[in-house]
């Protein structure tokens, strides 16, 4: 079941993306780390109505942000569609314990079809270049990859753009 993130949830969230980010970098991909993301982010993100859960027995084993909000990164990115009604995708995770179980594309799955739905152009999100897992599932699901960008509190390595357009 997928549903709005409430504050409540804020805890069990938080140690899901931990368990993520020690995830990752105990496989070498330097993507998310002590400072990223934080409590206070996903505060933010569940204020904003932008972080959806998906529940498995009564378990929170996964997360997306869905938002219109063009983080200030995207604003140069050379994109497919036109900047008008575009989706963005952020903060996709599923907890180690749940991942290769299908909830990363459940979330993908349901992020798609409510850009499709309420008549968005596009779906746009980034990647970590390291993360070849990922690089690999959104060019599964069609997506195009575009330009690098680079957050330097993250990694020295760039993040690909990635944009599925939708509705033209």
């Amino acid at each position: 079941m997928i549903k709005k993130a409430l504050l409540k949830d804020l805890n069990e969230i938080y140690n899901l993306t931990k368990n993520c980010a020690n995830n990752l970098i105990e496989n070498g991909i330097f993507q998310w780390n002590e400072q990223y993301p934080s409590k206070e982010i996903l505060v933010k993100d569940i204020e904003l109505q932008q972080l959806w859960k998906i529940v498995s027995n009564n378990k929170i084993v996964g997360v997306i942000v869905i938002t219109e909000i063009e983080d200030e990164e995207y604003k140069h990115v050379n994109w497919l569609a036109e900047s008008t009604k575009n989706l963005y995708i952020h903060r996709l995770a599923v907890d180690p314990k749940y991942q290769k179980k299908g909830f990363a594309t459940q979330l993908m799955n349901f992020a798609e079809n409510y850009a499709t739905v309420n008549h968005y152009t596009s779906v746009r999100l980034d990647t970590f270049s390291k993360n070849l897992r990922n690089l690999k599932f959104y060019q599964a699901r069609n997506y195009q990859k575009l330009e690098a960008i680079y957050f330097p509190k993250q990694s020295e390595f760039p993040f690909y753009c990635f944009e599925l357009i939708l509705n033209e």
